[in-house]
């Protein structure tokens, strides 16, 4: 799923900001690395709003071909996805420790960024909150 980024020249490097994220301003030396940039403050601006308990942005499906977007890597998108299902279904971590029975650090851990969870376990917290996980993809045919 993928984020807007507004790249504009600023003395000699690129300033970036995110229309989705009024938080993020970053900047890169050339377009390719302030859009790294503006990946990585992404990320920092989910995992801050997770923390705080704020609204996470939907992400577009499909960019519109003109300007800069970047694709939230799709660990991200999950636990993202898990953090805004949990709000929506109006139940806490604590809610989602008891469908699991599971310990308090396990569910944290699902919404850690910076952590690198199973997806069979972000798959059973789904399932718990009535959401099992579906994907869109095309496979190419087979030779």
């Amino acid at each position: 799923m993928w984020y807007e980024l507004v790249l504009v020249p600023d003395h000699g490097t690129w300033l970036v900001t995110s229309p989705h994220f009024p938080e993020v301003t970053t900047f890169g030396e050339t377009q390719e690395s302030a859009c790294r940039n503006g990946l990585d403050a992404i990320e920092e601006a989910i995992a801050a709003r997770i923390a705080d308990g704020e609204e996470i942005p939907f992400p577009l499906r499909e960019t519109k071909g003109k300007g800069h977007f970047v694709e939230v890597p799709a660990l991200v998108f999950l636990k993202s996805a898990l953090y805004m299902t949990l709000k929506a279904e109006g139940k806490t971590r604590a809610d989602l420790m008891r469908l699991l029975n599971c310990k308090r650090e396990h569910v944290d851990r699902l919404f850690r960024l910076d952590h690198n969870s199973r997806i069979d376990s972000l798959e059973q917290a789904f399932r718990a909150l009535g959401h099992p996980l579906r994907f869109d993809m095309e496979f190419p045919d087979a030779a």
